[in-house]
């Protein structure tokens, strides 16, 4: 194709793809893509099934199941005290990344600039390249992936529109601070800046750590979108269901794109997770859950030559390779796929920039016998 036609003329297949694909070839262990290998509760299938045998197989409203965004409302309101209308304020979409799309697509115009922080979940900058808008990135520099405020505030212009923020941070698993969450208050008042924040990793998080959801800030929710995603928290990821809350005038904008892109999500799944959200302890429980296994993997791994600081959230942990060798990221997780059986992901594509910082991102959402496999390997090299 005439690269002039193109939108995206330098997108390329996603390194997800691309690092599974190579597992696949190669008959290697996957921890490149984020999806879990353990069986899904067998209450949640039994749910979908029932969903269906029921006759719930059509379409459901255009916004999602009304006792699904009830639940929301309830789950959102006792977690961060901020009450969103189920009505008007919430929107059922078919995963996180469809919410995350039709929230630019709805708002971003071309030469509005959107900030966001790198290294950054790729789906972001393609997305604000669609509708014309110009990506402002933000390094955040290993090994603390801390925001520089002052940096961030020079980069804000009268055109910019949107900033994007992650927390729990996909790829490098660090946490915004509540300190973290007063300055980008101070930084957008008295602003028409939109906040866009993906928090599908929000009950995925350690050490005693609170999850700072805008909508524990008034001043923030009433400008922002939040993401959340179930296929994280109920280990679905194939089923694609995630929703975004706003409020009321900017969810109206929101659910015009929606309606004409996917117009509802999946009947029976919503069926289920709304019946399935009546007993919190299903995600309550997360925390606990994903730090054992968490903790598991960093103890196999003592001794390595990897170093590593444990992941405050997400279930991804960076591990630094410097002492091994000086490849480049890309490089070096193709080589231990294709010699040593391990698949990973490289943190240097996620950089606009593409800087290097010599680490790899390992998913540990795997039963324990996968990552005591891993490990092994891991140790040897």
């Amino acid at each position: 194709m005439n690269q002039q036609l193109s939108k995206l003329p330098a997108s390329q297949t996603t390194i997800f793809t691309r690092m599974s694909n190579l597992a696949h070839e190669h008959q290697a262990i996957n921890l490149s893509q984020g999806f879990p290998d353990f069986p899904v509760d067998p209450q949640l299938i039994e749910l979908v099934s029932n969903a269906m045998k029921a006759g719930k197989n059509q379409y459901s409203p255009m916004a999602g199941l009304i006792q699904l965004r009830e639940r929301i409302t309830e789950k959102t309101a006792t977690a961060y005290g901020y009450t969103y209308h189920p009505e008007t304020e919430i929107t059922i979409t078919s995963g996180a990344t469809q919410a995350i799309f039709s929230c630019i697509a709805a708002f971003i115009h071309p030469q509005d600039e959107v900030i966001i922080f790198e290294p950054a979940y790729d789906c972001y900058e393609p997305s604000i390249t669609l509708f014309g808008g110009k990506t402002i990135p933000i390094q955040l520099s290993y090994p603390n992936y801390t925001i520089d405020w002052k940096m961030v505030a020079n980069s804000v212009t009268p055109k910019t529109r949107m900033i994007i923020i992650n927390t729990p941070h996909n790829p490098s698993g660090t946490v915004w601070s509540p300190e973290d969450m007063v300055q980008l208050e101070k930084l957008v008042a008295d602003t028409n800046i939109l906040i866009l924040s993906d928090e599908v990793y929000e009950h995925i998080i350690f050490d005693n750590i609170a999850h700072q959801s805008v909508a524990r800030y008034p001043n923030l929710a009433s400008r922002s979108f939040i993401v959340g995603s179930f296929g994280k928290t109920f280990h679905v990821t194939g089923w694609k269901t995630g929703y975004c809350l706003a409020p009321s005038e900017l969810m109206k904008e929101f659910r015009k794109v929606h309606q004409y892109n996917v117009f509802s999500g999946n009947h029976p799944v919503q069926e289920a997770i709304a019946r399935y959200l009546e007993n919190p302890s299903h995600y309550l429980s997360l925390p606990h859950f994903y730090q054992q296994k968490r903790d598991l993997f960093l103890s196999l791994l003592e001794g390595s030559s990897f170093k590593m600081n444990p992941t405050s959230g997400t279930y991804f942990q960076l591990l630094d390779y410097t002492a091994i060798t000086e490849e480049g990221d890309v490089g070096f997780a193709e080589r231990l796929t294709k010699e040593h059986k391990i698949a990973s992901i490289p943190i240097s594509v996620f950089n606009t920039s593409k800087q290097d910082d010599k680490v790899l991102r390992f998913c540990f959402a795997k039963t324990d016998d996968t990552l005591k496999r891993a490990a092994e390997i891991l140790q040897t090299i």
